[in-house]
């Protein structure tokens, strides 16, 4: 049996079947924008491994941090240690998030990530003497991760549909229109549902700007200044999920910058490392930490094995040293210029439906997904790994793109977007 026989009869790929599972390809090692395969094919990634590889495969700096790491300390148990990795990337991170987050628990995914967030929203609320707010509010249209809390808070009618009876019970608002047409009802939607619940809704959890995984809508940052103004006035904490939309993948730094507001709670991820090792963080106001702190259970109760991993640390912190170094929102409106340029064309093909694009973010919404295998073709025909899903075909390309590269991705993506659409069911790839 050879290995690709084998990883088809025995090990499950994200969302896959193993009775019809999916084409896999044979990845043997990344050289900056490409994958390059076991036969020797190479293939410009469109999607940056699920929104990750920010800067590049094996980014030089990255791998000689890790290295440099490995020699030292590859991992010790946050409980009762530390070590300066952490120390360091802490510091880093409350210079690169909102002014007063500067309180950081490190977390090994983003759906952790998310899990630590919704527990600083219900332990800030038992602390100040309201345990019985002890539900979430969230959006339609949102994706917050696969663990149980984050699914809980995730699209109710989405991916996640077949285990809603596991799901802890929480309050959802309409999607967030993609203009201003819809935010004064929106408005009136939320203060109606906090004053119907105030003494049950511990916070609001959002992607801010871009929903990502469930919906790929693009919204105003006006909703996230009415979110602001609502959760101040009824003492709810407000938690932004930045790990699709953070680091520049939407131009600025944070997606949320563009509401010139801040959150209580952040969450953040993906090109944390660049794509190199798994690593989270929440990051909290120290506000909502010094609420906590002073509750009854003073201790946040919370803690992963792998929770600072110096590995993911060290990664972590050659990743930002990056992003400090040079300037990436010049890479994301350069991104965005070619995206503009290469997809106003798709505009014109029978099966599609919109193209929105946002920063490094360029969608083509159809009617219907082509077949799985036409998409593969095109896939081997241009050079180009996409990972299509619902009815989007997208690209998340690495902020280190260059135009060359992202007008292959374009072509790519045209390319897939003119074929006819495939079978009404089972013809999807999902995140």
């Amino acid at each position: 049996m050879t290995p690709l026989e084998y990883d088809r009869t025995h090990i499950w790929h994200p969302y896959a079947s193993l009775a019809n599972p999916p084409k896999v390809r044979l990845a043997e090692r990344g050289e900056g924008l490409e994958l390059v395969l076991a036969d020797g094919r190479r293939l410009i990634d469109g999607v940056s491994s699920w929104w990750c590889v920010a800067h590049g495969y094996n980014n030089p700096a990255i791998v000689e941090a890790v290295r440099r790491q490995s020699e030292r300390l590859c991992h010790v148990m946050f409980g009762g240690f530390t070590h300066d990795c952490a120390i360091e990337l802490a510091e880093r991170i409350a210079s690169f998030t909102p002014a007063g987050l500067n309180k950081v628990f490190f977390a090994d995914s983003g759906s952790i990530s998310v899990e630590v967030a919704v527990k600083m929203a219900i332990q800030y609320q038992h602390a100040k003497g309201r345990p019985g707010r002890c539900r979430m509010a969230a959006l339609k249209g949102g994706y917050h991760g696969d663990t149980a809390c984050a699914m809980a808070l995730s699209d109710p009618d989405g991916m996640h549909v077949l285990f809603r009876g596991m799901m802890p019970r929480h309050f959802f608002l309409s999607k967030p229109d993609r203009g201003l047409d819809g935010l004064a009802e929106w408005t009136r939607e939320f203060e109606r549902l906090v004053d119907e619940h105030d003494g049950e809704i511990a916070g609001v959890i959002c992607e801010p700007v871009l929903q990502a995984a469930n919906a790929m809508n693009f919204y105003p940052a006006e909703y996230l200044a009415e979110m602001r103004r609502i959760c101040d006035t009824h003492d709810i904490v407000l938690v932004f999920d930045e790990i699709a939309a953070g680091l520049w993948r939407t131009g600025p730094r944070w997606a949320h910058e563009r509401a010139a507001v801040s959150p209580d709670v952040m969450c953040i991820g993906k090109a944390l490392t660049g794509g190199h090792i798994s690593l989270a963080a929440t990051v909290a106001s120290e506000k909502l930490a010094d609420v906590i702190s002073s509750g009854p259970v003073s201790a946040f109760m919370h803690g992963p094995t792998y929770m600072a991993n110096p590995l993911a640390c060290a990664a972590a912190n050659a990743s930002l040293d990056l992003f400090s170094r040079y300037d990436y929102g010049a890479k994301a409106e350069r991104i965005e210029r070619a995206f503009k340029e290469g997809l106003v064309r798709a505009m014109a093909l029978p099966n599609v439906k919109d193209v929105r694009i946002m920063g490094a973010v360029g969608v083509i919404e159809v009617e219907r997904l082509p077949a799985r295998e036409d998409m593969d073709r095109v896939i081997d025909e241009t050079g180009v790994w996409l990972r299509p899903f619902a009815n989007f075909i997208y690209s998340m390309p690495p902020l280190v793109a260059g135009e060359k590269a992202v007008g292959r991705i374009c072509d790519a993506l045209v390319a897939m977007a003119a074929l006819p659409p495939g079978p009404e069911t089972g013809g999807d790839f999902h995140e």
